[in-house]
């Protein structure tokens, strides 16, 4: 008899740091309104000044909004890794290892082709003991869902040892 296997999340399911993104997308805003309502309240600037104030209050908010957006969404059918500017999907197979080591700034998964694809979404920063849940938990459906070859061992890997 083998040893229980832990519950796996129902899928679909995303993985973000959702307080780095509250923290980010937050202050983003506040600013957008700070500097415009000083821009408005600023009675020497002319309409072109003003303008130009709430470009950068904009362009500073879509920074912000730009690193918010990672995030890891898994289905039946594979893994979704959404990073700053680049989206890729990949089958379950494709995924031999997850991996989250100690001092990692986020989990990096080990693929097939023998690349290893940083997934920002799942980041120990703000929020350190939910970022390895997270780890663990995409590691175990990568391992129930995907073809594990010889080479590489059941717990070879524990995100957040260290």
């Amino acid at each position: 008899m083998s040893a229980p296997r832990p519950e796996l999340p129902t899928l679909p399911v995303t993985f973000r740091p959702t307080l780095t993104r509250v923290v980010l997308l937050s202050t983003g805003l506040a600013m957008f309104l700070v500097i415009t309502v000083i821009a408005l309240m600023l009675e020497r600037l002319n309409a072109g000044e003003r303008a130009s104030f709430v470009f950068v209050a904009a362009l500073f908010f879509g920074v912000l909004a730009l690193l918010s957006r990672p995030r890891v969404t898994a289905d039946d059918t594979g893994v979704t890794v959404v990073n700053l500017t680049r989206t890729r999907r990949l089958a379950w197979e494709e995924i031999l290892r997850v991996n989250l080591r100690s001092g990692d700034p986020w989990v990096f998964l080990d693929l097939s082709d023998g690349t290893s694809l940083p997934a920002l979404g799942i980041q120990p920063g703000l929020a350190k003991q939910q970022a390895i849940r997270d780890a663990r938990a995409l590691r175990d459906l990568a391992e129930s869902h995907g073809a594990r070859s010889d080479d590489t061992p059941a717990g070879s890997d524990t995100p957040g040892n260290g």
